[in-house]
């Protein structure tokens, strides 16, 4: 079977944990056998695993302008984009070259990440998506997450292939509610006009239903799981010279995250015990309002912002922590609290998050709950038989939960939609 992928992050080069999941969702599906996956990003940096995909750069694609279909840019793109965005683009497709940056070949350039025009960048990903659906054989087209939800809907009217969008989050999970219009109707289309709809978890699909308006039958939940680690990561030693005991929250510092409960329930633990030290590991808009809040709680000697950390990174400081915590405000899954179970770190995660679905050897409290929050932090640090039972239990529960279950779930969706047409 060959699939058609649409995503806009991928290991090593990621920002979150979208490019973590379709990672691993890959890979879980090639293990399952028969399968023929070629990914598409925007830009890839030439270092991503090709084992068990094949990458495609919408950057290193060339586009015939004379071949864009301008009805689907008119009736998709236009309305949710800038007046002006729009007129600019129609321009510049009917030969105006001051809208989109090409090079010699005829591509467009990307930047890889989240610029400050993501929405522009957005919209050049979908006139490209329509030219590599033109030229790349498959049975059924993968869009992941909003980014690319016009890239999909695009390659399914130039194929005629079904098309299948996976939720990794919505704007009412990013924005606590405030959600932007732009963003909103974006995830509109792509769910009306998806044939299939992957949540990654009972709660995410829940907000489907019940703010999209999408029928139940359409959306399935295939919860999302962590790639074994190999030995150097399992034999990680612990740092030389510890002395405290160390509670980490990993994540992006934005509202979504809820850092603020963090360092609050800190400030309770800190009032009882004293050898304890605090890490806030991630980069993100609310960053230096955390550091400010740290400082007037008088928790700033116990506090240590470390910055944007990945790849192995990640595991040195999951290595080095006795603690796990993820107070998410609302989190469509959660891949890291998985993560530091593999490492034998004892997880404390909020009910607001679809991992709580599926994980019982953690302690699962209300976001908003820092009182509960520090009573499970200070227990764990305090008492040896129940930091050992959430090692040991967790460790088991967190290697049962593999990419390839998740692959094979994902495999009977495409055969079911492919029966179907």
């Amino acid at each position: 079977m060959k699939a058609l992928m649409f995503g806009w992050e991928f290991p090593p080069h990621i920002l979150g944990g979208l490019g973590t999941a379709s990672y691993g969702l890959t890979k879980g599906m090639w293990q399952n056998g028969d399968m023929d996956i070629t990914f598409v990003i925007p830009k890839p940096w030439g270092d991503e695993p090709k084992e068990f995909a094949h990458i495609i750069g919408a950057n290193s694609t060339p586009v015939a302008w004379r071949d864009v279909n301008w009805d689907y840019v008119q009736s998709r793109i236009g309305n949710v984009m800038d007046p002006q965005m729009y007129y600019n683009l129609r321009d510049h497709i009917y030969g105006d070259f001051n809208y989109m940056s090409t090079n010699d070949l005829g591509c467009i350039e990307f930047s890889g990440r989240y610029p400050e025009n993501l929405l522009e960048e957005i919209n050049n990903y979908s006139i490209v998506a329509g030219v590599i659906a033109r030229t790349v054989d498959c049975d059924i087209i993968h869009s992941h997450d909003w980014l690319t939800y016009p890239a999909g809907i695009h390659a399914k009217q130039v194929t005629g292939k079904p098309l299948v969008i996976h939720v990794h989050a919505t704007d009412f999970d990013r924005s606590r509610g405030n959600v932007n219009p732009t963003v909103f109707s974006i995830e509109k289309d792509g769910m009306n006009h998806a044939d299939h709809i992957i949540t990654v978890s009972n709660l995410t699909r829940r907000t489907v239903i019940e703010k999209y308006g999408i029928s139940p039958d359409k959306v399935t939940t295939v919860h999302n799981a962590v790639e074994p680690l190999n030995e150097e990561l399992l034999n990680l030693p612990i740092p030389p010279g510890k002395q405290n005991k160390v509670v980490t929250f990993l994540g992006r510092i934005t509202m979504q995250k809820g850092p603020e409960y963090f360092v609050e329930a800190a400030a309770q633990v800190l009032h009882k015990v004293n050898n304890v030290q605090f890490v806030m590991a991630g980069s993100g808009d609310m960053m230096n309002k955390m550091i400010r809040l740290a400082a007037k709680r008088d928790i700033a000697d116990r506090f240590h912002f470390t910055g944007f950390l990945k790849g192995k990174q990640v595991y040195e400081m999951l290595k080095a922590s006795d603690v796990y915590i993820m107070p998410s405000v609302s989190e469509p899954f959660g891949i890291s609290p998985l993560e530091a179970m593999q490492m034998g770190v004892p997880s404390i995660i909020s009910k607001q998050s679809g991992c709580a679905e599926i994980l019982d050897n953690v302690i699962k409290i209300d976001y908003w709950d820092t009182n509960a929050m520090a009573d499970a932090i200070y227990s764990i640090i305090k008492y040896p038989a129940m930091y050992n039972e959430l090692r040991e239990q967790g460790l088991a529960e967190v290697n049962q939960i593999t990419w390839d279950k998740a692959g094979a779930k994902v495999i009977n969706i495409y055969r079911n939609l492919i029966n179907r047409q």
